[in-house]
């Protein structure tokens, strides 16, 4: 038994998204569960990236900020573009 309800037909996006094992999960709850998840999402994201700084120092700081550039650069030009 699910907590939610998907739709009849979904997107292939969605559909290879959702098959993502880790990933697809997390973004199922979000676009479909409660309206909280996303903060649940968020906070598990931040503290994954605490838990790093508390192993690695600084490195684990700055590698994952750096990863994140070409998600924003992209989000940045999707916003740019309306």
């Amino acid at each position: 038994m699910s907590a939610y309800a998907l739709p009849a037909q979904l997107s292939l996006t969605e559909r290879l998204v959702f098959k993502i094992p880790f990933v697809g999960r997390m973004a199922k709850e979000i676009s479909y569960g409660d309206k909280n998840n996303v903060y649940y999402a968020l906070g598990a994201f931040l503290s994954g990236w605490a838990c790093l700084v508390l192993l690695f120092g600084l490195p684990g700081l700055y590698l994952p900020a750096l990863a994140l550039v070409p998600v924003m650069w992209t989000l940045l030009i999707l916003i740019s573009r309306g």
